[in-house]
């Protein structure tokens, strides 16, 4: 009986000592931290604003490396604690929630607008001076290694392909050169406009035409199909 007993008071201790230290564990741990998100096809700052209810002014501020305009698949996007910034009082922590959810996604809407006499484009709330537009016909293509001729996922330079990337034909575009791209239509694809950088090249991609890479299958990718664009040659 004694150990019995004993055994009894045992299985309490350790019960009680797992407990306590449970407890413990949730009152050092924060109830609310900064997490990651592994970014899919179509993320955009204000869709994620809206799946985490987080202030885009504060994603944007905890993210200086990634361009709106720029999110690709893939791509690791800190998530910030928004939903307690007045501790002291949690009515108080709410309001500015309610307010950012309201006013700040036109920070971030697809915009464009073209002041043609200044040579200046603005999209995504930013303003860009071009030299120059040039009508194309745009394609585009995935990672596959049927459509990069078998080198691996990479450009022209050996660089992988990301959001951004387009092939060109060199004579007509140089390589390097940085352009807005606009007029498209693809999920995979911010809306509007977004900034790419001509680093690859292609045996079909000939005059007047540009390839444009899209993170994704081929066959999403695919749905892109043919497309007149227009580029803003940024300076």
């Amino acid at each position: 009986m004694k150990k019995q007993h004993t055994w009894t008071f045992k299985r309490i201790m350790k019960t009680a000592m797992i407990t306590a230290g449970l407890f413990g564990a949730m009152q050092t741990v924060p109830a609310l931290a900064d997490s990651l998100h592994t970014a899919k096809e179509g993320d955009t700052f204000y869709t994620l604003s809206k799946q985490y209810g987080v202030s885009m002014d504060k994603l944007i501020t905890a993210n200086p490396s990634v361009k709106a305009t720029n999110i690709y698949e893939g791509l690791s996007i800190t998530i910030p604690d928004d939903s307690n910034s007045d501790n002291s009082n949690s009515t108080k922590a709410a309001a500015p929630e309610v307010k950012a959810a309201s006013t700040s996604p036109a920070a971030i809407l697809p915009t464009l607008n073209v002041l043609a006499d200044q040579k200046i484009v603005e999209a995504w709330g930013k303003s860009f001076n071009y030299s120059k537009t040039v009508d194309v016909k745009a394609s585009a293509y995935s990672s596959a290694p049927s459509e990069n001729g078998g080198y691996g996922a990479v450009d022209f330079y050996g660089n992988p392909l990301k959001l951004g990337t387009i092939a060109v034909d060199p004579k007509v575009i140089p390589l390097g050169t940085k352009v807005l791209v606009t007029g498209h239509s693809h999920d995979g694809l911010p809306k509007k406009a977004f900034v790419a950088t001509a680093t690859d090249i292609g045996g079909a991609i000939k005059g007047k035409r540009i390839d444009i890479f899209i993170p994704g299958s081929p066959s999403f990718v695919n749905q892109f199909g043919y497309q007149e664009v227009k580029l803003y040659v940024l300076k």
